[in-house]
């Protein structure tokens, strides 16, 4: 898996995702775990990044720990949130000395194991990390709900800086394959200085992803908006998933 661009602008991680309201997402999760999950506190967060999610959720006093591949991500985290346990490593292959309660994974992070096996060893990893009745939360994409040409924009200025960030999914139509696209461009008085990158991701419908969780889990699955929780429509092709452990 490449991480160049993550790892080379790990600084800029934040400004790049300055948009997403992880406040809304953190709480809506909230929500479904005190709805469905156990009385418990203890939080696993994979793919945390630098930590914002995991913010909120000390603030809902949960005891939280993060996992991140990205080294350089999980040094900020841990200025972020001091109270907080971080540790490098593979959602795919991690195991825990204490159960952990709630395990999330935010922002379509789940895809980035990269073949269905990657995706059942995490499930497994997943469901053996969680203690009786807790509850495993992330959000996906159907692959045969994207739209190739669709991509989404933002800007923002930092250090005197005015950076543009892009990012799109891309499908080619066929197997369990489907890619992340991710561009930055950078100017700074008037000198311009661009990163693109493509990420390698799973891919499946939600049919196939279900059939994966349903060893291990039941799942409910709700409309991705954070701002309110509703059943997902089985049309729309970005869903929350919300697992409770058999």
């Amino acid at each position: 898996m490449s991480t160049a661009l993550y790892t080379d602008l790990s600084a800029y991680y934040d400004l790049m995702c300055a948009e997403i309201d992880y406040q809304s997402q953190s709480d809506c999760v909230r929500r479904l775990h005190h709805i469905f999950g156990n009385e418990g506190l203890q939080h696993i967060d994979l793919a945390c990044g630098t930590g914002p999610h995991i913010q909120y959720f000390l603030q809902y006093a949960y005891l939280c720990r993060g996992l991140d591949l990205n080294q350089p991500m999980l040094d900020i985290a841990q200025q972020r949130c001091p109270q907080a346990t971080f540790t490098q490593g593979n959602m795919a292959n991690f195991a825990v000395q204490e159960k952990a309660d709630l395990i999330t994974c935010f922002l379509y992070s789940l895809h980035y194991c990269q073949d269905i096996d990657m995706l059942k060893d995490c499930f497994k990893c997943v469901f053996e990390a969680l203690s009786p009745g807790g509850m495993f939360c992330f959000n996906s994409v159907d692959k045969t709900q994207i739209d190739n040409y669709k991509s989404e924009q933002h800007y923002a200025q930092f250090e005197g800086s005015e950076f543009k960030f892009s990012s799109a999914w891309h499908y080619p139509g066929q197997g369990n394959l489907q890619s992340l696209l991710l561009s930055i461009d950078k100017n700074t008085d008037g000198q311009q200085r661009s990163w693109q990158d493509r990420h390698s991701m799973v891919a499946l419908d939600f049919n196939e992803l279900q059939s994966l969780l349903l060893p291990y889990f039941e799942v409910s699955v709700f409309q991705h908006d954070y701002s309110k929780l509703v059943e997902w429509d089985n049309k729309s092709g970005n869903a929350i998933f919300c697992c409770i452990k058999k």
